[in-house]
This record gives C-alpha cells, sequence and structure tokens, in this order.
C-alpha cells in the first residue's frame, strides 16, 4: 500500500450550501484509499464570484484568507475544476507584483481538482467503485480550459465495475451557466444547456456525470424541468459507490 497523505479539503460554496454529499463522497474515497483528511473549517469561499464580476479588491481580500487557512496544507483537494483553476491560474493575477506571489504560486502547485489528484498525485486510476449502467461525461470549461483535465476523469470511470461510458458528441461545449452569465443571458444560457440534453440523450445514457458541481446544479435543473431520465452525478459520488 502505498504511504498515507495528510490531505487538506477545500469544500466550495456550492457543494457546501447545496450537495454536502459530494464533499462527504470525497472523503469517503480518499479515507478508503488510506489517506488522512483535514477539514480547515476557517474557509469560506475562494473569491472567484467576486473576481469574475471585476470586484478584484473583494476577491483578493477573500483570497488573503483562503492563504492563511491553507498555508500550512501539504495537499489541497477540491471537488471543482472550476475553484481550483481560479487558485491555480487567476490568484497570480492577483497577486502580480505582491510580496505574496511567491507564497501563492507555491501554494497553487499543491491545489488539486479531486480527479487529477486522484490520477496524477496519487497514481490511482481504479478505487474499487461499482455502478451498474451506462454513463457520459461533460467536461467543466475550467477543468478543461484551464488546467487541461480530460483523461483523469475518464481514467477512473472506465474502472468502475459495471459502467460503460459512452461520448457525446458536446462533452466539451459549455453547459451556459459561467456564474453570473446564467443570470445575465438567461435565453442564451437555457439554449445551451439545451444543447447539452439533446446530445446527452443521443447516447442513451443512464448518467450524465462531472467533476463540477455548479455544472451539474444548471444541467440538472434543466434536466429535471424537462423530466429527463438523465442522473445527474458528481465524479465523487460515482466513486464512492461500492
Amino acid at each position: 500500500m502505498e504511504t498515507a497523505l495528510k490531505i487538506s479539503l477545500f469544500i466550495p460554496c456550492y457543494v457546501d450550501q447545496l450537495s454536502p454529499h459530494i464533499g462527504i463522497a470525497m472523503v469517503n474515497v480518499l479515507e478508503r484509499l488510506g489517506h488522512e483528511v483535514n477539514y480547515p473549517e476557517g474557509q469560506t469561499c475562494c473569491g472567484q464570484p467576486a473576481f469574475n464580476s471585476g470586484y478584484f479588491p473583494e476577491a483578493k481580500k477573500v483570497a488573503d484568507h483562503f492563504l492563511d487557512t491553507f498555508a500550512d496544507a501539504d495537499l489541497v483537494a477540491v471537488p471543482s475544476g472550476s475553484c481550483t483553476a481560479m487558485i491555480r491560474k487567476f490568484y497570480p493575477e492577483l497577486y502580480q507584483d505582491s510580496p505574496q506571489a511567491k507564497e501563492v504560486s507555491e501554494l497553487g502547485g499543491r491545489v488539486f481538482e479531486f480527479t487529477e489528484l486522484l490520477v496524477n498525485q496519487l497514481g490511482v486510476t481504479d478505487v474499487g467503485a461499482k455502478l451498474n449502467g451506462t454513463a457520459t461525461y461533460h467536461d467543466g470549461c475550467h477543468g478543461l480550459r484551464e488546467l487541461g483535465i480530460q483523461d483523469a476523469p475518464r481514467k477512473l470511470l472506465e474502472n468502475v465495475q459495471g459502467l460503460s461510458l459512452v461520448e457525446m458528441d458536446e462533452a466539451q461545449s459549455c453547459c451556459g451557466f459561467g456564474g453570473t452569465f446564467a443570470i445575465k443571458f438567461p435565453q442564451i444560457s437555457t439554449a445551451m444547456t439545451q444543447v447539452k440534453l439533446g446530445s446527452a440523450t443521443q447516447t442513451e445514457a443512464d448518467y450524465l456525470i462531472s467533476g463540477d458541481p455548479s455544472c451539474l446544479m444548471q444541467i440538472g435543473g434543466y434536466f429535471s424541468r424537462q423530466k429527463s431520465s438523465i442522473q445527474c452525478l458528481h465524479i465523487a459520488e460515482v466513486l464512492d459507490q461500492q
């Protein structure tokens, strides 16, 4: 068995408030692999909503708190490509020419989206999960485009016993959420999710799986209103199945 590591959790706002079971599933998987999981209770938001809205000083205040909270973390696991990208890719913009720039860069190198942590850092592609059915995968924009995460979740899903993975044509298309985009442009946002539903339906999949909870909120909400039989799941929930 590999050496046990101490892994700190950063739980995004959407998971904390709306989908805490995703965080619990991530803990179950990591502990089953023999690692020590730590939850810094002082954590809050990563600052992405303010940053994306152009409120950079306000975003930096939130980021300051993140840096203080996770300063001593060996590894940080995040069930969201979006929040991981904020910390690793956009924090350096907030702290450019700042005395904290080096600290930001070093901490960013220890923060990983859940599937890339499992596959690329821990060397795990099979966690012993079981789930019967057919699934298709949605690539969240930040995870795919900012972090280059594409193969890791698929490698993990290919090793889920009983699960067949079928790619949809629009796997890499935006789901239409985009944070405030969905609020500012609801008709365009809805049309984008409609495309996602059509593409997923063509695969005849039982499940649509993603690594980003904000995408799943958008997609799952629309699928539900359209009476779709496709169940939306976070990949941590799938990997937690025994």
